[in-house]
């Protein structure tokens, strides 16, 4: 690939004078193609895309990834034709010009950026094998990072496994300094490239480099990562962007252990991960290995860790799904049907030799603290309120918040109370506390704890609500003191009351 040069930016220009946005793309395509490219199918959007406007001509050539007349092309991209595809962005035949690379409108907040990647595999069915240095575009996993990362401004930032650069933009945007590594010397091409088409390279070092390698005695502020997590035998063809050559979920405990040693005073690593369940071992338990049981990383570091399983998929169903994302199921048209079952049973007898159950994902945050180590795993596969950054900085922020019945306690805003129960009841049989925003969680409660809640708005402490409670129901006050304290404690720590 070529020199960089000024490309990006009059690439830029071209993009912005045709209005080629997140917003002017989908206002184009309307609801229907829009929504159908979003499912890798074209037809739609080819039949909106009919006028021949620069707007209609980048659209056809880089999403629906249609061949456009050369002077098309020209009109859309004026001057840079042959730049684009000297530099591997474009190619040119006779009188058509087609996209060798996707460049895609992103919508950050109220940010237009855009984003280099290789081309979306598999649109209209077609066959959809990636090669091993494949560079992915915006995927649901970094979409699901950017919206778990935290956007508090900060020093210094790592994205670990940078790929395209899409969590690097991001993050542009609220550090003051941001290091992109990876492996994969084509991502770094088009990382790079991202970074100046977007006006923030002066903020991203982009470094090659093994996971931790290239920022070995460095201290971040922030770390955000979705490594190649894939789990899997380390066998056969390898995609970088999946697949780290380490067996099992050793890249992501790797992190995990490592991490604690990068991260400054009151820093963040937040990592998008897969992990093993093995049989008979709780998963939680498994994970809670990882840490050591101080919470101390391995230069003493001391941290917090909030987990969060979202998805449990079983081995087969674990096996297709990434088949199928490397193009080796016969649907794709780029398998034969003896090479997939041949692939899916090597991959499904791996798996029993390690005695894996079931895969896990979600999220790992680690949060650097000096105070002693709280550790929390939660299995909570229910919708939650995206982005959920937000609900992860409330969970540090509280994380070791004390409660004495002293204090004066309120209720969050977004708390509801549902009652379930036989009709006519005098009672209900279950009362459920349930926020609105955020996790969403939701916890089973009891008479007392019910009231605590309702009655917690700042105007009673709690030791006043709660012998107030005994005396209500009949109970010994110092008893319920002492069951309820602890419990008011975690309705804190999980966000359903805060101090007033």
């Amino acid at each position: 690939m070529s020199d960089l040069t000024d490309l990006p930016h009059r690439l830029r220009e071209a993009l912005e004078r045709a209005g080629f946005t997140y917003d002017g793309v989908a206002d184009l395509l309307g609801p229907l193609a829009h929504a159908a490219l979003g499912r890798n199918e074209t037809v739609p959007g080819l039949r909106r895309t009919r006028g021949g406007s620069p707007l209609e001509t980048l659209v056809r050539l880089f999403l629906l990834q249609a061949p456009v007349s050369h002077e098309q092309a020209e009109a859309a991209l004026p001057g840079l034709v042959d730049q684009l595809a000297v530099a591997g962005i474009l190619a040119q035949s006779v009188g058509e010009v087609a996209a060798r690379l996707d460049v895609r409108p992103y919508a950050a907040d109220e940010t237009h950026l855009w984003v280099v990647s290789d081309l979306t595999p598999g649109l209209d069915g077609l066959p959809q094998r990636v090669g091993s240095d494949h560079v992915l575009g915006i995927s649901p996993a970094s979409t699901s990072l950017a919206q778990l990362t935290l956007r508090h401004r900060v020093g210094r930032a790592l994205d670990l496994g940078t790929g395209c650069g899409v969590q690097a933009l991001h993050l542009a945007a609220h550090s003051d300094h941001v290091v992109a590594t990876d492996v994969n010397r084509r991502a770094l091409w088009v990382t790079r490239f991202n970074t100046a088409l977007n006006d923030v390279a002066e903020v991203v070092d982009v470094r090659d480099g093994s996971f931790f390698e290239p920022v070995a005695d460095e201290r971040f502020d922030l770390i955000a990562t979705n490594p190649p997590f894939v789990i899997s035998p380390a066998t056969g063809e390898r995609l970088v962007y999946r697949d780290s050559g380490l067996p099992g979920d050793r890249v992501v405990e790797d992190i995990v252990r490592a991490a604690p040693g990068l991260l400054a005073e009151d820093g963040w690593c937040q990592i998008l991960a897969n992990w093993v369940i093995n049989d008979g071992t709780p998963w939680d338990e498994r994970l809670a290995g990882w840490l050591e049981p101080d919470g101390r990383g391995p230069g003493g570091e001391t941290v917090d860790a909030f987990v969060v399983q979202r998805e449990v998929l079983d081995p087969a169903a674990y096996v297709e799904l990434w088949l199928k994302d490397a193009g080796h199921h016969p649907s794709t048209g780029a398998a034969h049907i003896d090479d997939y079952r041949h692939r899916y049973n090597t991959w499904l007898n791996w798996f029993e030799e390690q005695g894996i159950e079931s895969v896990g994902f979600g999220w790992i945050n680690l949060h650097r603290t000096d105070a002693s180590p709280r550790h929390e795993f939660l299995e909570w596969p229910y919708d939650v309120e995206q982005p959920i950054a937000p609900a992860i900085a409330a969970w540090g922020a509280v994380a070791h918040a004390e409660v004495t019945l002293g204090d004066r306690l309120i209720r969050a805003e977004d708390v509801q109370q549902e009652t379930l129960g036989a009709p006519g009841a005098e009672d209900p049989a279950t009362v459920v506390l349930r926020q609105q925003r955020g996790l969403r969680r939701a916890r089973q409660a009891d008479t007392v704890e019910a009231a605590l809640v309702g009655a917690s708005d700042g105007d009673l402490t709690l030791g006043q609500i709660l012998d107030a409670l005994a005396q209500l129901l009949d109970q010994d006050a110092e008893e319920t003191r002492a069951t309820y304290l602890p419990i008011a404690q975690e309705l804190v720590h999980e966000g359903f009351l805060a101090h007033g």
